[in-house]
């Protein structure tokens, strides 16, 4: 099975302007997530994708490989589904360019021992919340499953509301997923559902129409830098746990 790690690292952003960019413990927060992606021993090879010359530079200074893509892609997956149409592989497997603290123990996690029959996979990690204060924290995608770990719903408001009972743990989302070219092309040629619209989660394009999409707890410490506080609480993290070499 030949699997292809893909790291989306877009200029623009509307709350952290060239993000990918942004120093973490001396280097471009991008430069981590890749260092993390290489270390995933069955990958055939590690792609930054990108529609900004400024950042193809910096990946290729540190000697990564990057795949420029179109401006217009909405998504990460978008993005991932124009790589998949540059690079032939059986398995894609999409570590957000934001998650610089999931290692290459977690990333593999997502990734099945055998692709289904149909050729249809999609998964993603989760992870247990840590403060209960993150669980009400819109900017934290909540997770629900069932017993087969197959996603229920997803929402930035905490879910499932606790009237029965507190014994629960609640699950938020971590930005790596694996994805085939069947489960893209489906991806690519369905119309964003009215759910997605609403919480702005692309995983909605399968859920919404009853399509498998498995979510597996990897049990990893992660924070997702989304502002520039949380880019100091991740450098604050790393150093203080040896994680900056």
């Amino acid at each position: 099975m030949k699997i292809i790690g893909m790291i989306p690292a877009r200029g623009g952003s509307t709350r952290f302007n060239n993000k990918p960019l942004a120093k973490i413990c001396d280097k471009p927060m991008v430069y981590w997530v890749w260092k993390h992606s290489k270390e995933v021993e069955c990958f055939d090879e590690v792609y930054v994708a990108t529609d900004s010359e400024e950042i193809k530079q910096t990946v290729e200074s540190f000697g990564g490989k990057v795949i420029m893509t179109s401006s217009d892609c909405e998504t990460a997956t978008e993005r991932l589904y124009e790589v998949s149409k540059k690079i032939d592989a059986d398995l894609y497997v999409m570590v957000n360019g934001d998650e610089p603290l999931v290692m290459a123990e977690d990333i593999v996690k997502c990734i099945p021992e055998k692709i289904p029959e149909d050729g249809f996979y999609v998964s993603n990690l989760m992870t247990d919340f840590s403060n209960p204060v993150e669980v009400v924290d819109p900017t934290n995608l909540k997770i629900v499953t069932n017993k087969d770990g197959i996603c229920l719903f997803i929402s930035r408001a905490p879910i499932p509301f606790p009237k029965g009972e507190m014994n629960y743990v609640y699950q938020k989302f971590v930005g790596v997923g694996a994805f085939t070219n069947k489960a893209l092309e489906y991806y690519h040629n369905t119309p964003r559902g009215p759910i997605e619209k609403i919480e702005e989660n692309d995983s909605f394009r399968f859920i919404e129409n009853r399509k498998d999409c498995y979510y597996i707890n990897a049990h990893c410490k992660t924070l997702s830098v989304d502002t520039p506080k949380d880019r100091v609480q991740v450098e604050r993290y790393m150093r203080e746990n040896n994680l900056d070499k």
